[in-house]
């Protein structure tokens, strides 16, 4: 019983320096795709204002039509602005750290036979994953969603108060977790497919293009798939309604405001779990 007891200290130094060891191999993959990509210059530099046009353009398009209208179903352009801002800054996040579960980049690696490399590594196959696509030209995306957010909460006349700000927080990482693990399941399906699955991006990127917007505009049936069949509501939706002040749709608890971080959670964790069954069916393409 001693030994065992004694045992555990060990035991959680040995976790820790593991995790520090592999923290650290990350950083390290992180640092040589941004090396790689930084050694030309300019095509990085112009990599960089596309990817910054791709937000601008899209957000330019609607603030200036929103005007001429006056709201979005009782929304200013403001309040839609935080949703926009929500949106876009968690979901470029997202891509930015789960790039590699992206279905047309492990695709690429099953139908080539290089996903095989990531598998006789002496390192984690998901750490590998993980550290094998990271697009730093997107982060002028990321700078340029912060602004959106910053102008979404100062023109919409949110109190931005120790509270609504870590519900705002909560709410990114959940979305983060949440398409991330949209992203995951999309790249698993490959070990079957081997081709990108279509239908997984229509829930990945059309998912965030919906919640980028007021759940008011969509008709009842997509209120009612985004809300109890597909949790995307709960995502940014209602923690926006709950920071303008605005009553929950459907007479929901204000608990529904702060189930985000819970949400994106699950969701990541169902898709690992997918995730391991798929790696252990996976046989190779023969190439």
């Amino acid at each position: 019983m001693a030994r065992s007891f004694n045992s555990r200290p060990g035991q959680k130094k040995d976790l820790f320096s593991s995790a520090v060891y592999h923290l650290h191999l990350y950083f390290l993959l992180l640092r040589a795709q941004a090396r790689s990509q930084a050694v030309y210059r300019v095509s990085f530099a112009l990599d960089a204002l596309g990817s910054a046009l791709i937000t601008l353009a899209e957000f330019a398009a609607f603030a200036l039509v929103l005007p001429r209208f006056g709201s979005l179903s009782g929304w200013t352009l403001g309040e839609v602005s935080l949703l926009y801002g929500l949106a876009e800054i968690a979901f470029v996040l997202m891509d930015l750290a789960f790039g590699g579960f992206d279905a047309p980049n492990l695709s690429q690696h099953v139908r080539s036979g290089s996903f095989n490399t990531f598998l006789l590594r002496p390192a984690p196959l998901r750490l590998q994953i993980f550290g094998s696509d990271f697009a730093l030209r997107r982060i002028t995306r990321v700078f340029l969603a912060a602004g959106i957010l910053a102008y979404g909460v100062g023109a919409s006349g949110a109190v931005l108060t120790p509270e609504t700000a870590l519900l705002l927080a909560g709410s990114v990482l959940g979305m983060i977790a949440f398409f991330g693990g949209l992203f995951v399941i999309g790249g698993t399906l490959t070990f079957w497919t081997v081709e990108s699955v279509e239908a997984m991006n229509v829930l990945t990127y059309g998912g965030r293009t919906l919640i980028s917007y007021p759940m008011d505009i969509y008709g009842q049936f997509l209120r009612k798939t985004f809300t109890y069949l597909i949790p995307a509501a709960f995502l940014s939706y209602f923690p926006v309604l709950h920071v303008l002040g605005r009553p929950l749709p459907d007479g929901l608890p204000l608990l529904a405001a702060y189930l985000s971080p819970l949400v994106g959670p699950l969701m990541l964790a169902a898709a690992f779990a997918f995730w391991r069954v798929g790696v252990r069916h996976y046989g190779g393409t023969g190439t």
